[in-house]
């Protein structure tokens, strides 16, 4: 259905191709999964199947791309969309209508389906993506969860025989993840639906897939095969493959239930430690909050001395006077009809990290839009520090909370990285090169003449916190950090964190991305219907909830363990 032969691209400007030597065939009716560490070229090899590349993006396409019998040489998009569905990192690119029952009609529309045929079929994606009670809703209002299930649907309407996605779970909570890929299975084995997905939280995804195709470096052609094979030789696995690869099983186990059945001998090993002696070399129960944090086996890699120097240095406005960092005092929020938020009681301390956690709309980020002063309560009290949020100028409370948004764009309106660091400096009054410090230490290589537009989605995100922590801000806010990241970039930021909290910073992160919750947070709070549902330590949270329970744990319950690192430093 999709043949690659020997393709490679070059954007203009470019000393090298972004991707070279790709040479592949994906089969009719079987889910491929892409995968490869950040800036290997994912989203050019997907852009060419549907013609975006280079007829969009420009540069140079070499060797020939096919597509159900056409050449994207020779066919531009709109000549491929009876045939491709596309949706890309970001959803509310792809939005043409303003609400959902219209977006999902649109593109029927463009290619002339008759009325009944599309009345059908958006109700049968309604229900397919549990998006019926969302029908009438204008697409600004929805979370970002659900604004990704809407640009998923918008594509299925057609019955593309080929779908290309590009992260499509990265913003969903772990149910509506299983919910999209359950559909996605179901167009795969029922309908013959080719698909081709590029996606880092492989632990969502790497079962369903028929075949994986690794890119394991830029320029460097893919490797082929069969998904245990292929994670045996990957440097991007999730916890489920780390813990065979620790535990040296053959062959690898791709899911939970594989996994479980072999676990037997490695729950016996486990049981003689003391789980609670391991953990609180990180997590005693009588320790203050801040001091509770999990280490791994091996110490992280130590942040460069620039910036380790500059933490110590702004460690005194690190934190606040008052006891708490924040505090919110029966918060109610209502947005038109719609009660975000209902009587919420919440005290952050300092050095503490904390995991908001639930559904799409649950309210996670209405309650850190709240803390940043983006929202008025409707009733009750939002405090951060001496500050009331909503009513505290820009230029002051930049320096008592910073807020990284889910879309990083919001944040970076400048042409290069250098004008966005300078800008930055000046807006929290910080030294010049202060910003850009920062950036060399979490995106080296990045140069200063990079337009944001050309990083990658993951990339466009550390620049965003960089721009944020220039102010040095004692409270710092994080909408779905990991959305974008592969592992080794998410271990970066994990230690960044890590570093921050250290000093005193106190981290509140909205996030799906469990095993984040699992290595990071010192305390979760899970979200329902914009009400507290449960608050408290990660392990006492997570590993009662079937949802929210990383993959480490449901492997080897009812044993309380939580990451491969701490398996590892007790084997050890």
């Amino acid at each position: 259905m999709i043949r690659f032969e020997d393709v490679s691209v070059t954007y203009d400007g470019a000393a090298e191709p972004t991707i070279r030597g790709v040479d592949f065939e994906v089969p009719e009716g079987e889910l491929v999964l892409l995968v490869g560490p950040s800036g290997v070229g994912k989203s050019t090899l997907l852009g060419a199947v549907s013609g975006l590349v280079p007829h969009f993006t420009g540069g140079t396409l070499r060797g020939r791309v096919t597509v159900a019998g056409r050449d994207t040489r020779t066919h531009k998009p709109r000549e491929l969309a009876d045939v491709v569905g596309t949706v890309g990192q970001d959803p509310l690119s792809h939005f043409v209508t303003d609400t959902v029952e219209d977006e999902l009609a649109y593109g029927m529309e463009s290619l002339g389906l008759a009325p009944d045929v599309m009345r059908r079929r958006v109700e049968e994606t309604l229900d397919l993506l549990g998006l019926a009670d969302l029908r009438d809703r204008p697409i600004a209002t929805l979370s970002g969860g659900q604004q990704q299930r809407v640009a998923i649907g918008s594509v299925l309407t057609p019955h593309p025989s080929v779908l290309v996605l590009d992260e499509p779970t990265s913003a969903l909570d772990p149910a509506a993840a299983e919910e999209v890929l359950a559909v996605l299975q179901r167009l795969v084995h029922d309908l013959g639906t080719t698909v081709l997905m590029a996606e880092h939280r492989l632990e969502r995804v790497v079962q369903y897939a028929d075949q994986v195709a690794l890119l394991p470096a830029p320029g460097a052609p893919p490797i082929l095969g069969a998904p245990a094979e292929v994670m045996a030789v990957s440097p991007v696995y999730p916890p489920v493959v780390a813990l065979g690869r620790l535990a040296a099983w053959t062959p690898l186990p791709l899911t939970v239930r594989d996994a479980r059945r072999r676990a037997a001998t490695l729950r016996e090993r486990l049981e003689k430690r003391d789980v609670n002696a391991l953990q609180g070399r990180g997590e005693l129960r009588d320790q203050p909050r801040r001091t509770r944090s999990r280490q791994p086996s091996t110490p992280p890699e130590p942040l460069g001395a620039t910036t380790h120097r500059w933490f110590r240095r702004k460690r005194t406005n690190a934190t606040p006077a008052s006891p708490h960092t924040a505090e919110i005092q029966a918060l109610t929020v209502t947005r038109g009809d719609i009660q975000a938020l209902h009587h919420i009681d919440l005290t952050v301390s300092p050095g503490e990290t904390i995991a908001l956690m639930g559904r799409n709309g649950a309210g996670k980020s209405t309650l850190l839009s709240a803390l940043v002063g983006l929202v008025r309560p409707s009733s009750g009290s939002v405090r951060v520090g001496d500050a009331t949020p909503h009513r505290t100028p820009p230029p002051d409370l930049v320096r008592r909370v910073g807020l990284v948004p889910q879309e990083p764009r919001d944040l970076l309106y400048a042409d290069t990285v250098a004008a966005e660091c300078t800008a930055a400096d000046a807006d929290a009054g910080a030294a010049p090169g202060t910003c850009r410090a920062l950036v060399s230490e979490l995106l080296p290589g990045i140069t200063d003449d990079t337009h944001p537009r050309d990083l990658s989605e993951g990339q466009r995100l550390t620049l965003a916190l960089a721009v944020v922590l220039t102010a040095r801000p004692p409270l710092l806010l994080l909408d779905e950090p990991t959305r974008g990241l592969d592992y080794a970039a998410k271990s970066r930021l994990v230690t960044l964190l890590r570093e921050l909290a250290a000093e005193g910073h106190a981290i509140v992160l909205a996030t799906h991305d469990v095993e984040l919750a699992a290595e990071l947070a010192h305390r979760v709070i899970l979200l329902a219907e914009g009400e507290v549902m449960a608050d408290g330590p990660t392990a006492d949270v997570v590993v009662s909830s079937p949802s929210f329970a990383p993959q480490v744990t449901k492997i080897l319950a009812p044993q309380q363990w939580l990451t491969v690192a701490q398996v590892r430093e007790a084997l050890s």
